[in-house]
């Protein structure tokens, strides 16, 4: 729901009642994913979208009956109609389940405060009950990155602890997804399945060399959402002017800046200096750093070169394992746009576990799902 935050966080404020219609779970080729949400007011204005309009006609039906009639939260069900496939369902093929709800603003307080902190930037976690007990289906429960929201009893009901630890678990990864809790006397009594929305902040790519593939890199980086730092030792190529897409451009000797700065799993790590004395320390740490990405530029004899350098600076073989050299996917680019491109759909494929192949080649569904753990 967190991808319609903006309107959400006006009609609380204004305490205008509204029916809320969530993805809960997707099953083949569903065009959007789970914890993607449409809105309906008491003005019938709708915002948002469960499926990229396969559906919306009837969510939206549904999202006025419940509202007006203020019954609780309904269960729907769409997918591909064998008879009409422009009947009710999804031509892609997929399933998905949608939650349909009656939002009063009064009665939610944690979805306010989520949603103050989705607007204001700082990283939340939104849990979201939608099997369970019939009076704690459609509950919220907020969560913060730095460890606020409920703790359990006694100030919370005795779901509310095991369900924010699970939130901020999630929280951490930077990812949104269904959670089982409970049912059992250590955590609460009730087996809940619980939709977790969260709202991290932007991963970081780390682009090391000041050099014209780095900024076209640092453009598409930051149209996907990343954080983008641009480090190079020359102060006269590591420059705000020259990188207008950066986040920042730091001149610094590589290796001593990543040692300095901060990263997780969710961290890109591009190298694209193609120059030893800048490579190999650069290398030698990232790789063992807690990273989800690591590549370096530079043609095979290159590689070839570079992986005897770093053996010799004791690498251990299962970081080498991890190094995506020569960077990017195999899309025959020649410019640096096209490289840069290559590169973002290396660090995409494998965050995501997509093989890189044509989708004309491949079988079963487009969408992989990723179950939370």
């Amino acid at each position: 729901m967190l991808n319609i935050a903006d309107t959400l966080r006006e009609w609380c404020r204004e305490a205008r009642p509204f029916a809320l219609a969530t993805v809960v779970q997707v099953s083949g080729s569903a065009p959007l994913p789970v914890g993607t949400a449409m809105a309906v007011d008491t003005d019938g204005k709708a915002v948002g979208s469960v499926s990229g309009g396969c559906v919306e006609s009837s969510v939206y039906e549904l999202c006025r009956q419940v509202l007006d009639s203020g019954e609780p939260p309904a269960r729907a069900r769409f997918g591909y109609s064998d008879d009409d496939a422009f009947a009710v369902g999804l031509t892609c093929g997929g399933e998905l389940d949608v939650l349909v709800q009656r939002i009063d603003p009064a009665e939610h307080p944690h979805l306010t405060a989520a949603l103050d902190e989705v607007l204001s930037g700082r990283p939340v976690a939104l849990a979201q009950i939608v099997e369970g007990p019939e009076e704690l289906v459609g509950r919220t429960l907020c969560a913060t990155g730095d460890g606020g929201g409920p703790d359990g009893p006694p100030d919370g009901e005795d779901w509310e602890g095991a369900v924010a630890t699970r939130a901020r678990a999630l929280l951490r990864t930077g990812r949104t997804g269904r959670v089982e809790v409970g049912g059992d006397a250590d955590t609460c009594p009730e087996r809940l399945s619980v939709l977790v929305h969260t709202h991290a902040s932007r991963p970081r790519m780390l682009i090391f060399g000041a050099v014209d593939f780095a900024g076209a890199l640092s453009e598409i980086g930051r149209f996907l959402g990343y954080r983008v730092t641009v480090c190079d030792a020359r102060p006269v190529f590591a420059t705000a002017v020259r990188f207008p897409y950066a986040d920042e451009v730091v001149a610094d000797w590589p290796h001593r800046y990543l040692a300095a700065t901060e990263v997780d799993a969710r961290t890109a790590v591009c190298v694209l200096t193609h120059d030893a004395k800048f490579d190999i320390p650069l290398l030698r740490l990232a790789l063992g750093l807690p990273v989800g990405y690591v590549g370096a530029m530079g043609s095979r004899h290159t590689h070839e070169h570079r992986l005897e350098r770093l053996r010799e600076a004791g690498v251990p073989r299962e970081h080498l394992a991890r190094l995506h050299s020569p960077i990017g996917l195999d899309l025959g680019a020649h410019t640096a746009e096209e490289t840069a491109l290559s590169i973002a759909a290396e660090i995409v494929a494998h965050v995501h576990e997509g093989s890189g192949r044509s989708l004309t080649w491949g079988t079963g569904p487009i969408h992989r799902r990723r179950t939370a753990s």
